[in-house]
């Protein structure tokens, strides 16, 4: 059974959004056993979120880096 945090998370997006809304924000939920949160900020704090292992997380996050999801072009 997963464990579920109490702790209020601090939602951050990227610095290359600025004051807009159409970008994804990311959580860490301590104590939790898929403790990466995501969600797209335009939706709020009562929006869906998915949530990641820290395993799963890095792999995307590597993968991204590694140009992995770049649109073709």
């Amino acid at each position: 059974m997963s464990h579920i945090s109490t702790s209020i998370p601090s939602w951050r997006r990227s610095r290359h959004c600025g004051a807009s809304n159409t970008c994804v924000e990311v959580a860490l939920f301590d104590g939790s056993d898929l403790p990466i949160a995501a969600r797209d900020a335009k939706n709020g704090p009562e929006g869906p979120t998915l949530r990641f292992s820290r395993s799963a997380w890095g792999a995307f996050v590597q993968q991204a880096r590694e140009g992995a999801f770049d649109l073709p072009g």
